[in-house]
């Protein structure tokens, strides 16, 4: 590991040696946390005092998606690809303890820069592999996953070897008969790109004998068809008879305002947005 410069007002950086940007872990302007920086651009936040407070939205109705998809404390095994602050990892720590984590990260360098700077929950285990997310996951155990998190850079200028229908596939394949996968997309205005991974992921579900994708935004962001993040979900754990019931549960979960979309609606979003309905 590189070693991190002197400590300072700015906060504590290190380079990345793969994607050649600056990461800097700083106080949060608003509250206790602790932002990650990457490239001056804000990645990450954590709140080493309570690693259940997760403040971006689309990381939170991930933790939602955990939280209803098993009985609450039930240790699982999740592979989260793309590090970041490791938010995520510290929230299953802290309501799933046991829980067995691997982690994949391009950058050998910001997983070990954020765990020395933010200490990771007592009795975390978590494992670090660093590579391109697609070649590592392939390397990997054959034991199944309850859950896999993409949390990479997916919008519409990312890896196309990170993105569609045979990916989504593969990863669906890596998970457990009640696993579930949650991916990260952002996107510019339009959400064009957000409707091509749905239909993506919707072929990849059907392909593995699953119901379809489900979608979880901001309301206002799918209605306006605004820039942002949404979440895409798919896997045995969804695939339910109370299919309106988790809706609810999700919806009532927030962040407000919330559109949670089961595989019947995102299917019909993704064909508003590309003009086929």
């Amino acid at each position: 590991m590189t070693p991190p410069d002197t400590p300072g007002p700015a906060g504590r950086s290190i380079q990345l040696s793969v994607s050649g940007e600056r990461a800097r872990i700083i106080p949060d302007e608003h509250d206790d946390g602790r932002v990650l920086e990457i490239g001056g651009q804000v990645q990450s936040h954590v709140d080493l005092a309570d690693p259940t407070r997760i403040r971006y939205e689309y990381l939170r109705r991930m933790a939602n998606v955990h939280d209803a998809a098993w009985p609450a404390a039930r240790a699982i095994r999740i592979l989260h690809l793309g590090a970041g602050a490791l938010t995520l990892p510290r929230y299953v720590q802290a309501v799933r303890p046991g829980s067995v984590q691997t982690v994949v990260d391009l950058d050998r360098e910001l997983p070990s820069f954020v765990v020395s700077e933010l200490p990771l929950p007592e009795g975390t285990e978590l494992t670090v592999v660093t590579g391109d997310a697609r070649t590592e996951l392939a390397g990997l155990d054959a034991e199944p996953f309850d859950a896999i998190v993409l949390d990479i850079y997916t919008g519409v200028d990312a890896a196309a070897h990170l993105t569609g229908e045979e990916f989504y596939g593969e990863l669906l394949d890596r998970l457990g008969g009640q696993g579930v996968l949650l991916v990260n997309i952002g996107d510019d205005s339009g959400l064009r790109f957000l409707a091509r991974q749905a239909r993506a992921l919707e072929a990849a579900a059907a392909d593995a004998g699953l119901s379809g994708a489900w979608l979880l935004a901001d309301a206002t962001l799918l209605d306006r068809l605004e820039t942002g993040n949404a979440v895409l979900a798919a896997g045995g754990a969804l695939a339910r008879t109370d299919l309106e019931d988790l809706r609810s549960a999700l919806l009532a979960a927030g962040p407000h305002p919330a559109a949670v979309l089961d595989p019947a609606r995102t299917a019909a979003f993704a064909d508003r947005v590309t003009g086929s309905a």
